[in-house]
């Protein structure tokens, strides 16, 4: 006799009871769980070749390892992170999940995809006029070349025969015309991590980022993915005189301060401003350690202005050396006339104010000053040559060597015997002179003519030692006494 009373059991849950009670449990207050939605859970088991999903349901989620792990196949995820996937099956009890659809399917899944903006897996097979013919789900679509990346695209060949996700974007004539999107998916993932960027950014803030580009103004590093940040040339270095190009080379990783972020109303995105010198110590803080006055060190010109030139004596240090204090040698009118921008010169620290971000500069005491040693080359009375420079209306001035330049005043050229050929002199002829006074403290020297009208040096009618008349004085004496004793 056929037993029927376990029909009447109210304990017992046949199979198609049990499917009921599954699929009442993918219902709660959010609907009912469907192929295509996305779904946010968190890790809540790895295994060896799935993860298990907390999905929200009373159903968790399943989704292949293989599928997460990155090139390298290793997993970037661990318990109790949060995932996005989108549900791809639900059969036997499991919810199947994926980071997109792919594999074998038919028109309706392809269909779903695009209404549910759910991405799908699909190979590069070839270039094509405008783009590039991509596999998805055993169907051919079309990628245009402005929709497979978001940077500009100059090797076509390096994307055929890869594998990517899409969105679909068209989708017309039961999946005969289907229009795909690598680009869509590009800017989202990078939109989403510009702003977990952003949510921990401050500023004053270091970070460090990959150089991707090198502008005569300045350079563009890559700090996170898709995030560029600008370092203008003023922020590359303490120094003024260097250009982008020649401290630092693309794909080059820097660290960099956060100067500031703002929003640009043209493009929609943030202007990030950043500073790669103001990672080091200002070199100002520290100068008095490194310089003090007196030292002489060597620097290279970096400008030059009407009163003088400046000087970068180290990275971010540069000083000024005054026209005055540009040589001992010569009149400097301008100083382009003695040195130009990128020339090295030694120089004398005179003085340092690191307050006012200033140091005083000398070039011409780095040389030495000749007149130091004024008085143990030339004496008073000596006669010697040299080079009429100039003539003025109080009288001319004669250089007797490099930085060593004399006046011999007007009274003098008149009350001597030859002043008609001294007045004939013209500047760069050399003349005769003689030392009449010596002012080393002053940089000033006196002179007289050395020239008398018969030829005689000058000196012999300066007084001599003994208080006497000099040589000539000497030849008169001897004629007159010679012409006495002829008399007698």
């Amino acid at each position: 006799m056929k037993n029927d009373d376990h029909e009447d059991d109210p304990t017992r849950i046949d199979e198609k009871g049990f499917s009921e009670l599954l699929e009442s449990s993918y219902e709660q207050d959010r609907g009912p769980i469907q192929v295509g939605d996305r779904v946010r859970g968190k890790i809540i088991s790895i295994g060896r070749e799935n993860l298990f999903i907390d999905t929200g349901y009373k159903v968790d989620g399943v989704v292949e390892r293989a599928e997460l792990a990155d090139e390298d196949g290793n997993l970037p995820y661990q318990e109790g992170d949060t995932i996005d996937l989108y549900v791809v099956s639900r059969r036997g009890g499991e919810i199947r999940l994926s980071k997109a659809i792919s594999g074998v399917g038919g028109v309706a899944i392809l269909e779903d995809a695009h209404e549910k903006a759910i991405p799908v897996e699909g190979k590069v097979l070839e270039q094509c006029k405008g783009g590039f013919r991509v596999e998805v789900v055993k169907r051919k679509a079309f990628c245009p070349i402005s929709q497979m990346d978001i940077s500009h695209i100059e090797d076509l060949e390096q994307y055929v025969g890869k594998t990517y996700q899409f969105l679909i974007t068209e989708f017309e004539e039961e999946g005969k015309n289907i229009v795909l999107s690598r680009r869509a998916l590009l800017e989202a993932e990078q939109k989403k991590t510009q702003e977990a960027f952003f949510d921990g950014l401050e500023p004053g803030s270091v970070l460090e980022g990959k150089v991707s580009k090198i502008m005569p103004y300045g350079i563009l590093l890559e700090i996170a993915h898709g995030v560029e940040g600008m370092v203008h040339v003023s922020e590359m270095s303490w120094s003024r005189t260097l250009n982008p190009e020649d401290i630092v080379h693309i794909g080059e990783v820097l660290k960099v301060r956060l100067i500031g972020v703002e929003d640009d109303s043209r493009s929609g995105r943030k202007r990030i401003s950043l500073s790669m010198k103001q990672v080091e110590e200002d070199p100002w803080n520290t100068i008095l350690e490194r310089f003090k006055p007196g030292d002489k060190i060597s620097g290279k010109v970096t400008r030059c202005a009407d009163f003088g030139a400046f000087v970068e004596i180290e990275p971010g240090i540069e000083g000024l050396v005054h026209i005055s204090e540009m040589s001992y040698l010569k009149r400097v009118s301008k100083p382009s006339e003695v040195v130009s921008p990128g020339e090295t010169v030694d120089v004398l620290v005179k003085e340092i104010d690191p307050t006012a971000r200033r140091i005083s500069l000398s070039m011409k005491d780095a040389e030495g000053d000749p007149w130091i040693s004024i008085q143990e080359k030339y004496r008073i009375a000596q006669v010697v040559q040299g080079t009429l420079e100039r003539k003025e209306r109080y009288g001319y001035f004669v250089n007797l060597e490099p930085g060593i330049t004399g006046l011999m005043p007007k009274s003098k050229i008149g009350a001597s015997y030859n002043a008609q050929e001294i007045e004939k002199k013209r500047e760069g002829e050399v003349i005769a002179v003689c030392i009449e006074e010596i002012d080393a403290a002053n940089h000033r020297i006196t002179l007289a003519p050395g020239d008398s009208r018969d030829g005689d040096d000058w000196k012999g009618f300066a007084p001599d030692s003994a208080g006497g008349m000099g040589s000539l004085g000497d030849k008169l004496k001897k004629a007159m006494d010679s012409k006495k004793k002829k008399g007698k």
